[in-house]
């Protein structure tokens, strides 16, 4: 196991002692006294009530109808001392109206726990004139490039976090470097997960996860896009068990952000090469061999609401054959999968792996601070002899199924005072394909309401 207090501890001797962005410190002029910085401290809270209830569930040795009442609260506190700034977020993440039945796991409850707590050194003028760089140590969440792999999902009642160091330049000409070396934290709660009941959060020094991302500040044809590479190595340890993966994945992403009457477009494109096993219960070691890319094209129009309208596709590869030595399971690692396939929590229908999807969105901003959209998206297999993982459901032996369905999803966002209180409400109708068919399985109607008070 990997301290947490020693993470943090290492953190605090990055402190500068005598410099402020990189660059020595002033002598006071004979008989002046130095400059006396005084420590500003601030204080957040936020908690968010939502109401999810499942119609028709979906996944294999489950029935009937799930509700949930879901509570998230967060509170963090800021010590900026100018030199360095020490921030620390609790988070408390539980729920209400579940039993047995309903598909809870520690990604919907978490009681009474730091989410994060580091040090934040600032450092300037680092590789290069006019320069920016931030480092932190300690416990962190990220939020990186598109989101698909490393996120701090906000739909989702509890976030990922990490146990390291995580250093961000900034050039001069506003291209960005991201550098980490982590270890992932273990969400963890005590007994029976309906009980809500805490235990505290760890990591383990036998699960590791770096990385670096790269974002120019432009592309020769002048768009953006960003070169990523990261690393996973994890091993079973006493009371946790792992699929031992050991994969590098690599990744590129090209864009034009969305304007007014102009087009815009996403291509990303991930590929994961290494060794893994199948389950958490499997004993042989594979083959990793993974991909996963989306495409998209949109247009805004130059009409009240700022109207968007954009086509998508998804594709993450499934296991090809289960006796050819290889593991063909695209991994989502720690991304969100809200943003392309839908609302999580009990619903969740997809992963982001053995998938392919094509979609649209159309989304409109009446003002007001209202937003709202509504999306199509079409499911099937990418490979029809893996299984549809969220539900658990294979393709029948002899009669191949592929098609999981096609989804509607609307949601609608109101600021009623912008940075205070915020409604959102939304839901996803799944008309079934084939295959939940051929588990006996019909169509399943997702719909949520939540409250977001912060201050």
């Amino acid at each position: 196991m990997v301290p947490f207090a020693a993470v943090l501890a290492i953190a605090l001797q990055a402190v500068p002692g005598g410099e402020t962005n990189g660059e020595a410190a002033e002598e006071p002029a004979s008989g002046q006294q130095p400059p006396v910085l005084t420590p500003a401290v601030s204080f957040s809270v936020e908690h968010r009530t939502r109401y999810e209830h499942l119609n028709n569930q979906f996944r294999a040795g489950r029935g009937g109808d799930d509700r949930l009442l879901v509570f998230r609260t967060l509170a963090a506190v800021e010590l900026d001392a100018g030199r360095f700034r020490v921030s620390t977020e609790f988070q408390d993440a539980r729920t209400e109206l579940a039993d047995a039945e309903t598909p809870l796991s520690t990604s919907i409850v978490n009681p009474v726990d730091l989410l994060q707590a580091y040090v934040e050194v600032p450092v300037g003028n680092l590789l290069a004139e006019g320069s920016s760089s931030v480092l932190r140590g300690g416990r962190v969440t990220m939020d990186i490039g598109s989101r698909r792999l490393i996120a701090r999902d906000n739909f989702t009642n509890v976030s990922y976090a990490f146990t390291g160091v995580d250093w961000q330049w900034t050039g001069p000409d506003d291209s960005r470097l991201r550098t980490f070396f982590t270890f992932p934290v273990q969400r963890q709660v005590s007994g029976d997960i309906l009980e809500n009941r805490p235990k505290f959060d760890t990591e383990s020094g036998n699960v590791r996860f770096w990385g670096v991302h790269y974002s120019p500040a432009e592309l020769p044809w002048g768009d953006e896009g960003e070169f990523y590479y990261f690393g996973l190595d994890e091993s079973d340890s006493p009371g946790r068990r792992t699929a031992d993966r050991d994969f590098h994945t690599l990744g590129a992403r090209l864009y034009r952000s969305a304007a007014e009457a102009s087009f815009d477009y996403q291509f990303e494109s991930i590929f994961q090469l290494g060794r893994s096993r199948m389950s958490k219960s499997a004993t042989t070691d594979l083959d990793h061999r993974a991909r996963y890319f989306h495409i998209e094209a949109g247009y805004t129009f130059a009409a009240p609401g700022a109207p968007r309208l954009k086509l998508q596709y998804d594709y993450a590869s499934g296991d090809k054959d289960p006796t050819d030595g290889q593991n063909n399971r695209f991994s989502g690692l720690f991304g969100s999968r809200s943003g392309d396939f839908g609302p999580s929590g009990i619903y969740g229908l997809v992963p982001r792996t053995n998938i392919s999807s094509p979609g649209a969105h159309l989304s409109l901003t009446p003002g007001g601070g209202v937003e709202t959209f509504v999306a199509l998206r079409a499911y099937w297999l990418a490979t029809v002899s893996d299984a549809w993982l969220v539900a658990d459901i294979s393709s029948p032996a002899g009669q191949p199924q592929s098609h999981i369905g096609n989804q509607v999803e609307f949601r609608v966002r109101w600021d009623v005072r912008p940075g205070r209180l915020r409604f959102q409400a939304g839901g996803a109708h799944l008309f079934a394909g084939d295959l939940p068919a051929s588990a006996d399985k019909s169509d399943p109607t997702f719909f949520y309401a939540q409250t977001t008070v912060s201050f």
